[in-house]
């Protein structure tokens, strides 16, 4: 797993949703899986087998929250002084006549709709490390488009 970018914001609530899972959650399914096996037969108990399939998903998500704290970049609001497009920057581009803006953030936080691209989308790839004024073919879904950064803030 690479780097994964997040905002400190994002990052609290994973810790907090961790912090839940493993004090909260685990303890809760252990309850019922015990309350399950007093009921006996376990060949047939769909109260257990309803608890042990919740064990396997807290633990899925407890590992793969503890694996993505790991590999962790906090998003910083790049430098007056950042002219090239990084993980937090917020690109003004054109397309056509169209003006368009975007935040580069991280996978867990992007949403298209509201402005906001990962960093390992085409377009998020596309504008990477490029200056204001710089026109970018892209590979679209839909064809090649060219794309003209206005601004990088």
């Amino acid at each position: 797993m690479g780097k994964e970018y997040l905002t400190k914001e994002r990052l609290e609530e994973f810790k907090q949703e961790l912090e839940t899972l493993k004090n909260q959650k685990r303890n809760e399914v252990a309850q019922r899986l015990k309350q399950a096996k007093e009921y006996g037969d376990l060949s047939e108990n769909s109260e257990y087998a309803e608890a042990r399939e919740e064990q396997a998903n807290v633990e899925s998500r407890i590992f793969e929250l503890e694996d993505l704290m790991k590999n962790v970049v906090t998003i910083e609001k790049p430098s007056d002084h950042a002219d090239t497009v990084q993980v937090g920057s917020t690109v003004t581009i054109k397309k056509g006549g169209k003006v368009s803006t975007y935040t580069i953030v991280g996978m867990y936080e992007a949403k298209p709709e509201e402005g906001r691209i990962s960093d390992d989308s085409p377009l998020g790839k596309a504008f990477m490390h490029r200056k204001a004024g710089e026109v970018i073919d892209v590979a679209t879904p839909a064809g090649a488009a060219k794309y003209e950064i206005v601004k990088v803030e």
